[in-house]
């Protein structure tokens, strides 16, 4: 059986009903160990996580959870989860450090796929902790927030795009470096915090262009936004030009480019090219 974007919708909202009342506080804040994702477990990511994973228990699913804090764990029949190739991608906090400073941008992140790849992600929703706002999209049916349809914007470099970065300490200048044919292109940059939750910038217009140069960048805080930009019209690459599709996987690990149609080809012209 199947798992619906109602259900799923449940899910993110149920995690928002949790950590809300917390957010920016000091118990959100408190660790205890070291996720699979490699990020210090903190105390709003495993109560966002423990959420989860009890919900899609009580709906008897037999799938792969893939997780920032669990990483990999099958939730019912694991021959069954491995034989009809069903897998739940979940970022429980994207964004745990604006959540506990209380800078109001972080999501929870779901996405659902029958298959072993990117490409096979069927249904998303992201949910803004802060306002409540649900992103979905279902694979050839759209994508929207909350009761409306979304689609990306059609502005293009001359008309004062706004863009978004996301970049390393490390290496600080040879990333500037490779956005130096760029940066004086755009109207306003912003650094926000939330992976998912630019993507869906980006889907529904607000941003026209998201750039990700963290090679740390994990699957888990992309899975689901990928399919909504997609469903919005965006586009989703590699610095290289390439398509991006990776096996699923919580050690999956890339940087890209995201965008609206317009600008794809101004990228692709000043990012790829430099970067070859």
């Amino acid at each position: 059986m199947s798992i619906s974007i109602d259900e799923l919708k449940k899910i993110g909202l149920s995690v928002y009903d949790k950590v809300h009342p917390i957010l920016g506080r000091k118990v959100a804040a408190e660790t205890s160990k070291r996720g699979a994702g490699g990020d210090i477990t903190m105390y709003i990511d495993t109560l966002a996580e423990n959420t989860i994973i009890d919900i899609v228990k009580n709906y008897r699913l037999d799938l792969l959870l893939i997780s920032e804090e669990v990483g990999e764990k099958y939730i019912g029949n694991q021959e069954k989860a491995i034989k009809n190739k069903r897998v739940l991608i979940v970022d429980p906090i994207d964004g745990s450090n604006n959540s506990v400073r209380g800078i109001p941008y972080c999501s929870v992140s779901i996405a659902y796929a029958e298959g072993t790849h990117m490409r096979d992600i069927v249904k998303s929703v992201i949910v803004n902790l802060n306002t409540k706002d649900v992103y979905w999209a279902e694979k050839g049916r759209g994508s929207f927030l909350n009761d409306e349809r979304i689609n990306i914007s059609a502005l293009g470099i001359s008309d004062k795009p706004f863009f978004e970065i996301n970049i390393s300490p490390h290496n600080i200048k040879k990333n500037l470096e490779l956005l130096d044919p760029i940066i004086s292109k755009f109207h306003r940059i912003r650094i926000l915090g939330s992976t998912a939750l630019s993507l869906c910038q980006v889907a529904s217009g607000s941003l026209e262009v998201f750039i990700n140069l963290r090679k740390s960048n994990r699957l888990v805080d992309t899975a689901a936004g990928f399919l909504i930009l997609k469903e919005a019209g965006g586009k989703f690459f590699s610095f290289e030009g390439e398509e991006i599709d990776l096996e699923l996987g919580i050690d999956k690990r890339f940087s890209f480019i995201a965008s609206n149609a317009q600008m794809e080809g101004f990228l692709r012209q000043n990012l790829i090219t430099e970067k070859k």
